[in-house]
Protein backbone atom coordinates (compact mmCIF):
# COMPACT_ATOMS: atom_id res chain seq x y z
CA UNK A 1 0.00 0.00 0.00
CA UNK A 2 1.35 3.74 -0.61
CA UNK A 3 0.58 6.75 1.25
CA UNK A 4 1.57 10.11 0.05
CA UNK A 5 2.24 12.91 2.69
CA UNK A 6 2.77 16.46 2.52
CA UNK A 7 5.63 18.37 4.19
CA UNK A 8 4.22 18.41 7.89
CA UNK A 9 1.94 16.13 7.40
CA UNK A 10 1.73 13.30 10.10
CA UNK A 11 1.08 9.62 10.08
CA UNK A 12 0.56 7.33 12.58
CA UNK A 13 1.84 3.77 12.13
CA UNK A 14 1.71 0.82 14.46
CA UNK A 15 2.05 3.00 17.64
CA UNK A 16 4.48 5.40 16.14
CA UNK A 17 3.63 9.15 15.15
CA UNK A 18 5.51 9.81 12.27
CA UNK A 19 6.17 13.23 10.72
CA UNK A 20 7.28 14.29 7.21
CA UNK A 21 10.02 17.22 6.85
CA UNK A 22 8.58 17.24 3.04
CA UNK A 23 6.57 15.65 0.11
CA UNK A 24 6.74 11.97 0.50
CA UNK A 25 5.06 8.86 -0.57
CA UNK A 26 5.44 5.87 1.66
CA UNK A 27 5.30 2.18 0.59
CA UNK A 28 4.41 0.10 3.26
CA UNK A 29 5.28 -3.55 2.13
CA UNK A 30 4.01 -5.66 5.35
CA UNK A 31 1.11 -5.28 7.17
CA UNK A 32 0.85 -2.23 9.02
CA UNK A 33 -2.14 -0.12 10.74
CA UNK A 34 -2.02 3.57 9.82
CA UNK A 35 -4.09 6.24 10.08
CA UNK A 36 -3.44 10.02 8.82
CA UNK A 37 -2.56 13.03 11.22
CA UNK A 38 -6.05 14.36 9.22
CA UNK A 39 -8.18 11.56 10.32
CA UNK A 40 -6.79 11.76 14.06
CA UNK A 41 -9.42 13.11 16.81
CA UNK A 42 -8.15 14.84 19.82
CA UNK A 43 -9.53 14.27 23.30
CA UNK A 44 -10.74 17.84 23.11
CA UNK A 45 -12.88 17.35 19.90
CA UNK A 46 -15.01 14.29 21.86
CA UNK A 47 -17.83 16.86 22.12
CA UNK A 48 -20.33 14.10 21.08
CA UNK A 49 -21.27 10.52 21.74
CA UNK A 50 -20.41 9.32 18.69
CA UNK A 51 -16.94 11.18 18.80
CA UNK A 52 -16.14 9.70 22.09
CA UNK A 53 -16.76 6.18 20.73
CA UNK A 54 -14.45 7.75 17.45
CA UNK A 55 -11.81 8.35 19.61
CA UNK A 56 -12.40 5.11 21.96
CA UNK A 57 -11.49 3.25 18.02
CA UNK A 58 -8.69 5.57 17.45
CA UNK A 59 -6.98 4.64 20.36
CA UNK A 60 -7.10 1.05 19.25
CA UNK A 61 -5.40 1.91 15.96
CA UNK A 62 -2.93 3.75 17.07
CA UNK A 63 -2.01 2.75 20.35
CA UNK A 64 -1.98 -1.12 19.93
CA UNK A 65 -0.03 -1.48 23.66
CA UNK A 66 -3.74 0.21 24.58
CA UNK A 67 -5.79 -1.83 22.04
CA UNK A 68 -7.68 -4.20 24.98
CA UNK A 69 -8.53 -0.72 27.20
CA UNK A 70 -9.39 1.02 24.64
CA UNK A 71 -11.89 -2.05 23.60
CA UNK A 72 -13.29 -2.27 26.45
CA UNK A 73 -14.21 1.55 26.65
CA UNK A 74 -15.09 1.18 23.12
CA UNK A 75 -17.71 -1.72 23.84
CA UNK A 76 -19.04 0.30 27.04
CA UNK A 77 -19.71 3.12 24.94
CA UNK A 78 -21.59 1.64 22.07
CA UNK A 79 -23.64 -0.31 24.41
CA UNK A 80 -25.07 2.82 26.12
CA UNK A 81 -25.09 4.21 22.68
CA UNK A 82 -27.46 1.73 21.47
CA UNK A 83 -29.60 2.08 24.68
CA UNK A 84 -29.54 5.59 24.35
CA UNK A 85 -30.42 6.24 20.53
CA UNK A 86 -33.74 5.32 19.41
CA UNK A 87 -33.32 5.98 15.37
CA UNK A 88 -33.37 2.78 13.88
CA UNK A 89 -30.72 3.83 10.90
CA UNK A 90 -28.19 4.87 13.55
CA UNK A 91 -29.04 1.48 15.43
CA UNK A 92 -28.30 -0.09 12.64
CA UNK A 93 -24.91 1.82 11.41
CA UNK A 94 -24.00 1.06 15.03
CA UNK A 95 -24.77 -2.33 15.01
CA UNK A 96 -22.62 -2.91 11.65
CA UNK A 97 -19.76 -0.92 13.50
CA UNK A 98 -19.80 -3.10 16.07
CA UNK A 99 -19.14 -6.31 13.24
CA UNK A 100 -16.54 -4.20 11.84
CA UNK A 101 -14.61 -3.83 15.50
CA UNK A 102 -15.09 -7.50 16.27
CA UNK A 103 -13.42 -8.65 13.12
CA UNK A 104 -10.56 -6.33 13.71
CA UNK A 105 -10.82 -3.74 10.99
CA UNK A 106 -11.16 -0.58 12.87
CA UNK A 107 -10.14 1.69 9.64
CA UNK A 108 -13.23 0.59 8.50
CA UNK A 109 -15.49 1.22 11.94
CA UNK A 110 -13.76 5.23 11.75
CA UNK A 111 -14.47 5.59 8.25
CA UNK A 112 -18.39 4.41 9.25
CA UNK A 113 -18.56 5.75 12.33
CA UNK A 114 -17.32 9.80 10.86
CA UNK A 115 -20.14 9.05 8.57
CA UNK A 116 -22.74 9.34 11.63
CA UNK A 117 -21.62 12.75 12.56
CA UNK A 118 -24.36 14.65 10.52
CA UNK A 119 -27.23 12.26 11.55
CA UNK A 120 -26.15 12.33 15.26
CA UNK A 121 -26.06 15.98 14.81
CA UNK A 122 -29.74 15.92 13.56
CA UNK A 123 -30.69 14.01 16.03
CA UNK A 124 -29.29 15.99 18.77
CA UNK A 125 -30.99 18.67 17.58
CA UNK A 126 -34.22 17.23 17.80
CA UNK A 127 -34.71 16.21 14.17
CA UNK A 128 -35.65 12.70 13.17
CA UNK A 129 -32.46 11.94 11.59
CA UNK A 130 -34.52 10.96 8.30
CA UNK A 131 -33.17 12.80 6.04
CA UNK A 132 -29.65 11.97 5.94
CA UNK A 133 -28.54 8.86 3.81
CA UNK A 134 -26.35 5.99 5.29
CA UNK A 135 -22.87 6.28 4.36
CA UNK A 136 -21.22 3.39 5.84
CA UNK A 137 -22.01 1.07 3.29
CA UNK A 138 -19.64 2.88 1.22
CA UNK A 139 -16.34 1.74 3.23
CA UNK A 140 -13.10 1.78 1.78
CA UNK A 141 -10.62 -0.80 2.60
CA UNK A 142 -9.58 -0.89 6.13
CA UNK A 143 -5.56 0.41 6.30
CA UNK A 144 -4.34 -2.82 6.38
CA UNK A 145 -1.37 -3.90 3.59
Amino acid sequence: MKVSLRAGEKIYVNGAVLRADRKVALEFMNDVSFLLGSHVLQADETTTPLRQLYFAAQIMLINPSAKDEANLAFKRMLTALLGTFSNQQMLKELKLIDEVVCNDRIFEALKSIRGLYALEAQIMSGGSGAAIPAQTGQVRPEATA
